[in-house]
């Protein structure tokens, strides 16, 4: 029998959910002693990955620091845990070792989701992974080429090609939904997005697939559906991702709908030693209850609080009744934003609603530098006036701006309520305060309910 070392709590996994998990139950539990186990050397910050090739241009600068887990007294190690078994409450790792808990979390985050494209495999088609090392392969390989086709249109793919043509690159991508961003926007804010890449001379097709990749020993051009060809010298699939949840799969511990670790309000699994945080746990939509894939370093790192604080006693109440979603992004100065439900998803399903309209700008007056025009689509229902989406287009302002927006829907806070908000302004830094394009949104929204 292998000789075990022991430890109170054991995380699996060392991308944010982990490392939030970590360092949280180390402020609750001071006395306990935790292991972190992750399968890279360096960990890395996913939502930069984007930004490596035309701004940063280095992996290094993405690469997070290990100091505060060292310096909590929390042990690291680098390895690939193989099994757990759930009955002696061990995990073994590719070398043999094993590792006995009191308690397990599981944040072993998402991986790649590859379509089934004729020649996926040819040297020259990269993924987006969360490992240092294949990134620096993939930096290498943008560096030597002029044309890049990146196949899917949403956040990440739209972002990857506005960083590559900052670097000069001839980039086209290729979305099979009616518009880029498609699943967080509304058509109109889509938009907004698609003729900025225009105006920067990225080339975009939607409504389109790739049939195939030809090459002969490397990638030299897309097939699409409508059968034009595109010469290129690299694809990066930005095609989404899928929760990485085969260990738990072997172990025996149930698997949710949406293809994510099912877990109850506190985080714990069907095992109630074992935790699940982050992109590998399923999550839940607030409005419906549904299970819904939503894989955001926000949500992960709100998950790894509670379950860092509730490992081995239920110290903190969650009130995080549902997951809302909230998403931004940026290409060229512009901003998009959105929380909650957008008006064609809340009408798909079933939801009777109104949707209230503002345009503003985030300075007074105008002409101060720095100015953007706003935009804010609001998202009510018409029954009981709760806010439950709201999307935002402008500049930098509007970051915050949905963070907010956030809190709001997530309280259940009508319009009515939200229209006598009290807010902080200056010249400087925000709309004027007969300006506030979130409170206008509201009153037009309230308008229309009314005079319904």
């Amino acid at each position: 029998m292998v000789n075990a070392l022991k430890y109170d709590a054991i995380i699996i996994g060392g991308g944010p959910a982990g490392t939030v998990t970590a360092l949280t139950a180390r402020r609750y539990y001071p006395d306990k002693k935790i292991l972190l186990i992750r399968n890279v050397d360096k960990s890395i910050i996913p939502c930069a990955i984007p930004y490596i090739f035309g701004t940063l241009r280095s992996v290094d600068k993405i690469v997070t620091s290990d100091e505060k887990l060292l310096r909590s007294d929390i042990d690291l190690l680098i390895e690939d845990v193989v099994q757990i078994d759930k009955e002696k409450r061990r995990v073994k790792t590719a070398s043999g070792k094993e590792y006995e808990y009191e308690k397990l979390v599981l944040a072993t985050g998402s991986r790649p989701a590859i379509p089934p494209i004729p020649g996926i495999n040819l040297e020259g088609v990269y993924t987006i992974k969360k490992n240092p090392k294949y990134l620096e392969k993939m930096l290498k390989a943008v560096e030597k080429a002029d044309r890049v086709v990146i196949i899917g249109g949403g956040f990440v793919g739209v972002e990857i090609a506005d960083d590559l043509n900052k670097a000069g690159k001839d980039v086209t991508v290729i979305e099979m939904l009616p518009h880029l961003l498609y699943l967080n926007f509304d058509d109109e804010f889509c938009e907004l997005v698609e003729r900025k890449l225009e105006e920067i001379g990225i080339k975009f097709y939607v409504n389109t697939k790739v049939s195939k990749i030809i090459g002969r020993e490397r990638t030299e051009k897309v097939v699409l559906s409508n059968g034009e060809e595109i010469k290129t010298d690299m694809v990066i699939l930005a095609t989404g991702t899928i929760p990485n949840v085969e260990l738990a799969r072997r172990a025996g511990i149930e698997i949710g709908k949406s293809g994510g670790i099912r877990v109850d309000e506190y985080l714990r699994t069907s095992d109630k030693n074992i935790f699940a945080v982050g992109d590998c746990a399923e999550k839940r939509i607030l409005f419906t209850g549904e299970p819904v894939k939503l894989m955001l370093a926000s949500i992960a790192t709100a998950e790894a609080r509670i379950a860092g604080a509730n490992l081995f006693e239920l110290k903190v109440l969650n009130q995080i009744r549902g997951t809302i979603g909230i998403f931004s992004t940026t290409v060229r100065g512009l901003v998009l934003a959105a929380a909650g439900l957008i008006e064609r998803k809340a009408r798909e399903e079933g939801f009777d609603v109104v949707v209230g309209h503002s345009e503003s700008i985030d300075r007074h007056p105008g002409a101060l530098p720095g100015a953007s025009k706003v935009k804010v689509k609001c998202v009510v229902a018409k029954r009981g006036e709760v806010v439950m989406g709201c999307e935002i287009a402008g500049g930098a302002s509007v970051a915050e701006m949905i963070n907010m927006m956030g809190v709001i829907i997530e309280e259940g806070v009508t319009v009515s309520k939200l229209i006598n908000m009290q807010i902080g302004t200056h010249p400087l830094l925000t709309p004027s305060p007969p300006g506030s394009p979130i409170i206008n949104a509201a009153v037009d929204a309230l308008m229309k309910i009314r005079s319904g």
